[in-house]
């Protein structure tokens, strides 16, 4: 199993610190680098941070390794020809390494504060299928690697099916990601399309600590950062009941061991605390190495 990261822009991320991440995050030896697309924090509205695909432009341009994606953009923020043409950019300039990622969305919400329409999913999907097709004609043999993301057996895992060089959802329960899996390996077959042709990768949130000090100290940073967090009494039941993966690194291992021998290629692991560079560290020196 590979690791990649993933940055929340929507919850305050400033220029200083997101190029400190990536930075950091490509020396570390991870594989990759994602940004989240969101125009406010699902937590506090007024609360925002970086625009994704501007964030990705400067990531692309100095780094040299790492690959790069937005993790994912909803279909509905911006026209899909936009889309391919700031796709073509971005793989031109990274040498191939952008990885483009697309999904349905989900925070209604957020669509209305920003006055973008939120049809139902039916419709959603629909401008998602027609989105895809139109990307495709416009990038032509530029071959930009499309993830999608979601786990809908209805809505989303057919796109995945029929598009999908990378499959992504957002989950750390073994039982829910095989029952998806095996949804598109079904899907996959009806197609006549070889489903090991699909990368696939879970995202979801870390909590790490070499000892219990280090994840007392860590849980505190947590309840201050995830309003969800805030007022639980133990941090890392809460986080473990929100589809983190939390504990020591032996810990967070054996959690990650169990999704790749359920067949998933990379967890890209969210990173909530971007003033914490000695987590990452520790995932780097004490996780990644298990997972090899």
């Amino acid at each position: 199993m590979r690791l990649g990261i993933l940055v929340e822009a929507e919850e305050g991320l400033e220029w200083d610190s997101w190029r400190r991440m990536y930075r950091l995050i490509e020396r570390l030896g991870f594989e990759s680098v994602w940004i989240s697309d969101h125009f406010q924090s699902p937590w506090e509205k007024d609360r925002h941070g970086l625009d994704t695909w501007m964030a990705l432009a400067v990531a692309a341009a100095e780094t040299r390794r790492v690959q790069l994606g937005p993790l994912v953009s909803p279909i509905m923020f911006r026209e899909p020809a936009v889309m391919a043409r700031m796709a073509e950019s971005l793989h031109d300039l990274t040498q191939g390494r952008f990885v483009l990622g697309l999904g349905l969305g989900w925070n209604a919400a957020e669509h209305r504060e920003a006055a973008i329409g939120f049809p139902p999913v039916a419709q959603r999907r629909q401008r998602l299928l027609d989105g895809i097709e139109l990307l495709r004609r416009i990038l032509g043999e530029r071959r930009v690697p499309l993830l999608i993301g979601g786990g809908g057996p209805e809505s989303t895992l057919p796109l995945v099916a029929h598009y999908a060089d990378h499959w992504n959802m957002t989950t750390s329960s073994v039982d829910v990601y095989r029952a998806r899996s095996k949804r598109l390996e079904e899907l996959c077959c009806a197609i006549g399309r070889d489903p090991r042709g699909i990368r696939r990768s879970v995202a979801v949130g870390y909590l790490i600590g070499r000892d219990s000090t280090e994840l007392e100290l860590r849980c505190g940073r947590m309840r201050q950062l995830v309003p969800p967090l805030s007022g639980a009494t133990n941090v890392l039941d809460a986080a473990r009941a929100m589809g983190w993966v939390a504990g020591t690194p032996r810990e967070i291992v054996v959690q990650l061991r169990a999704l790749a021998d359920a067949g998933v290629d990379l967890a890209i692991l969210g990173h909530y605390d971007v003033e914490d560079e000695a987590s990452l560290e520790l995932v780097a020196d004490d996780v990644m190495p298990a997972l090899a």
